[in-house]
């Protein structure tokens, strides 16, 4: 199986970074694949399932390297602004929303995962003097109805945003999210480049291999993704238990399929400007490096007009 060069170029990045990163180990390599394959949690008809629940989003990313790559663009775009509240949208478990808030913001969290909000909530509990909720759970397609308006900026990272697929309930989002924000609140979203995705035909992650529970059993994790015409992406997650000794060494465990939207970057800055946002920088990572057709990832600076 051919690996996904853009998880490789994010490794490769990180060590132009940090020269002394390992990777002749997985967890770096996983922790970008993890951040893909299971951010987000949005469901935009009906009742809400909980895809999430059985996750354990906080030990498949290795958080403090993450943070500390990431911690001078979010001081960055973050100091800009006016209010030192902000809204960490498709939280997780709450790991920047944590970490923001040891920077000195006050942050709400927003998912529709209850699991995942549950572990965030007894790592960070609400405490006295709170002006905000720490963690609110709701689609955030509805983020108007769920936090109330005067929040001085917005984070929304990982693979949130694709799990919004129609440009109606993205457009919503967006509009909605505006109304929460006060003018000149700075907004960071974080995706997938997936111009290079569908472009390119891209499908596949690096398969991610664990010890299973019998002696000499593996555990395989393996990704797709597979490009529809309309712009969507079926999300094939299977896990897989290996057993070399026996004739059939393969065992299918689990597979589902998630249906997303690969957001071109030409689409989200119609959709921010037509909410009132103003496009104001864009990267290729969330290191900060400028973004380019080739770039793994598309992080867009917008400041609420």
């Amino acid at each position: 199986m051919r690996a996904n060069p853009l998880v490789y170029r994010r490794v490769a990045a990180a060590q132009s970074q940090d020269p002394v990163l390992p990777l002749n180990r997985c967890s770096f390599l996983e922790s970008c694949q993890a951040e893909y394959a299971l951010r987000g949690g949005i469901v935009e008809h009906g009742k809400p399932e909980d895809a999430y629940g059985k996750i354990q989003y906080r030990g498949l990313i290795a958080w403090p390297e993450r943070l500390r790559r990431e911690k001078p663009l979010l001081e960055r775009v973050l100091g800009t602004a006016p209010i030192k509240s902000l809204l960490d949208l498709g939280c997780g478990t709450g790991e920047h929303s944590r970490f923001l808030r040891s920077l000195g913001f006050e942050v709400s969290g927003v998912d529709a995962s209850e699991a995942q909000l549950r572990a965030a909530r007894e790592a960070d509990p609400d405490e006295e003097g709170d002006v905000h909720p720490r963690y609110v759970q709701g689609d955030l397609g509805s983020i108007g109805s769920l936090v109330p308006a005067g929040y001085g900026g917005a984070i929304c990272l990982g693979n949130t945003l694709p799990h919004l697929r129609e440009a109606g309930t993205l457009q919503r989002f967006l509009d909605e999210l505006a109304s929460r924000l006060v003018s000149g609140a700075p907004l960071l979203l974080q995706l997938l480049n997936y111009d290079l995705i569908l472009d390119g035909g891209e499908r596949t992650f690096p398969l991610s291999l664990r010890p299973g529970e019998a002696p000499g059993e593996e555990i395989i994790f393996m990704r797709l993704m597979t490009p529809r015409p309309d712009g969507t992406l079926i999300f094939t997650p299977a896990t897989l238990r290996y057993r070399p000794g026996l004739e059939s060494p393969l065992e299918l465990v689990s597979a589902q399929n998630v249906q997303l939207r690969g957001w071109r970057r030409s689409e989200l800055e119609g959709a921010l400007q037509a909410a009132g946002f103003e496009v104001f920088e864009t990267f290729g990572s969330m290191t900060g490096d400028p973004w380019n057709p080739e770039t793994s990832d598309l992080v867009l600076w917008a400041t609420k007009a």
